[in-house]
């Protein structure tokens, strides 16, 4: 049976994810990264400058390499990217090497929480509700095939979805 000895969060931008394994990290005493973060902490260019510069592929490259690094430790709750399913050794890396939570919402709740964040490339269109409703439809199958737990993150606080995921965590055996 797999075991949680790493907590990977995967969904769209607006989910929760860093706002959720932020609560999660601290209630287990586990350590806390957030993949944007940390390729941003790497490269001293914010994600926004990355996609200007290498693209949209350049960033995904990085990605996918803080990725295969992220997921070999042990006792961690990491916050991926939105996009970081889309490649499929990316969804091999954190399938094989931790339990794989979900934080699903609707396109409405998600544009209501990303509606003012200029930090999103992805967004910057003229229709980012749009948007998101084409990367949900894209990325949907691909979230459902490597989760192992799906949660809806769109009416709740991030408090009562981090104790969800921790009960049902608990209630499958699936902590070590």
């Amino acid at each position: 049976m797999k075991t949680a000895r790493n907590i990977f969060l995967i969904g769209l931008m607006g989910a929760g994810k860093s706002t959720i394994g932020r609560q999660l990290a601290k209630e287990l005493g586990w350590d806390f990264v957030d993949s944007d973060h940390e390729i941003e902490a790497r490269t001293g260019a914010s994600i926004p400058l990355i996609f200007d510069v290498e693209g949209e592929a350049g960033f995904r490259q990085r990605e996918k390499k803080v990725i295969e690094e992220l997921t070999q430790r042990e006792r961690t709750v990491l916050a991926t990217g939105g996009g970081v399913i889309l490649d499929p050794e990316n969804r091999a890396q954190l399938a094989a090497h931790g339990l794989v939570v979900y934080l699903r919402a609707t396109v409405d709740q998600l544009f209501a929480r990303t509606a003012k964040d200029r930090s999103r490339p992805l967004l910057q269109t003229p229709d980012p509700r749009g948007r998101l409703q084409d990367l949900l439809t894209q990325r949907d199958p691909l979230y459902q095939e490597i989760a192992d737990l799906v949660i809806d993150t769109g009416k709740r606080s991030a408090r009562t979805a981090e104790r969800e995921i921790l009960a049902k965590i608990r209630d499958c055996g699936l902590m070590e």
